[in-house]
């Protein structure tokens, strides 16, 4: 059985579902290299539009195996680092995607498998679902780059709180702590998610590409923004998309954008 499932729709939309859900989804080392080929495989469609992420079973993910872990005292550090950089690149390949990507965070996630959510454009979770980053709790320093990622998505004082004590969150508590976008019942998640998907895929490919390099290279001052804005724009203003874009408005009708 596949520990990586992925499924495609006529929309461009594509919805990897982490399945090994007697383990919660933990990252097994099968699972981490069918995410390493799918990632790169996505990487390389053109007619790709948006990444859906979530988790088969009642979670999302359990971070790390932790029996693998646990077998990891026999190796040195110099192996270890070499080994623990490998599996962080490879799961957070994910930010190299030039689409919008969605995690939806359906159950427990937890450390790492909660950093792979924050590594994606959008979070949304269900109200009941927990997430957590308990490495202290368990004497390890946190990896998958939650250093990174929690102070960025929730600024450092409760980055901090959450690092330094593995509170858990609920999915409402999350969202309402801006973690995540937004929390729903968990009977409405997916459905929810699907539809930020269609909206998302039913935009201009390369409009939405140029905007997601602008939002996540992060513009040092105005100047840089506008410099940047002012070379991307025009590429959209010579692509086919922006006069469909143009004719659907003026004729009220929805545009049909084909990445041209």
């Amino acid at each position: 059985m596949s520990e990586l499932l992925l499924d495609r729709d006529q929309d461009g939309i594509a919805v990897l579902t982490l399945n090994l859900p007697e383990r919660r989804n933990s990252m097994s080392d099968r699972m981490t290299e069918q995410w390493r080929h799918t990632i790169a495989e996505l990487a390389g469609d053109k007619d790709l539009r948006c990444v859906v992420i979530t988790g088969a079973g009642s979670a999302f993910c359990a971070g790390g195996d932790l029996s693998w872990l646990a077998e990891r005292g026999a190796e040195d550090v110099p192996a270890l680092r070499d080994r623990m950089l490998a599996f962080y690149r490879t799961w957070l390949a994910i930010t190299d995607l030039e689409v919008p990507t969605i995690a939806a965070v359906n159950g427990a996630a937890v450390g790492a498998g909660l950093c792979v959510a924050l590594a994606c454009d959008l979070a949304y979770a269900a109200e009941d679902a927990k997430l957590l980053a308990p490495f202290t709790t368990l004497g390890l320093h946190p990896g998958m780059a939650a250093t990174y990622l929690l102070p960025k998505a929730i600024g450092a004082q409760k980055a901090k709180e959450l690092l330094f004590t593995g509170k858990t969150l609920t999915g409402e508590e999350a969202a309402r702590e801006g973690l995540i976008n937004r929390a729903y019942p968990k009977d409405d998640l997916i459905p929810a998610v699907m539809e930020i998907a269609r909206a998302i895929a039913a935009n201009a490919p390369i409009a939405t590409r140029l905007t997601k390099v602008a939002l996540n290279q992060g513009h040092q001052d105005l100047e840089s923004a506008l410099r940047w804005e002012s070379l991307a724009q025009p590429v959209t203003m010579a692509s086919a998309d922006m006069m469909e874009g143009l004719a659907a408005h003026r004729e009220r009708r929805r545009p049909k954008f084909t990445g041209s």
